[in-house]
């Protein structure tokens, strides 16, 4: 298997090629690079694969990984009833 066939992202299937592709293209930040690919934008909104995108970038830029800003995330969420918000019974 080539380095570049490797799945980064699992919930959007983004391969470590398209994630340097996207680099190449100009995108030099994680969110660059999210909205480049999707990468991160699956079910578990990164917590799986944004550390692996910041290693790449790094990697690829030749930036220390600690300059690499992390890119926003939303934590999945679910929908609530207004009684769940209250605390109470319906």
């Amino acid at each position: 298997m080539n380095d570049d066939d490797v799945i980064i992202c699992r919930c959007e299937e983004i391969t470590k090629g398209e994630i340097r592709q996207a680099i190449r293209a100009g995108a030099t930040t994680v969110k660059a690079i999210k909205k480049f690919t999707r990468a991160g934008m699956g079910l578990c909104q990164g917590r799986t694969c944004r550390r692996l995108i910041s290693q790449i970038l790094a990697q690829e830029t030749g930036q220390p990984l600690a300059v690499v800003l992390p890119a926003t995330y939303r934590p999945p969420t679910r929908p609530l009833t207004l009684s769940d918000l209250k605390g109470g019974t319906p």
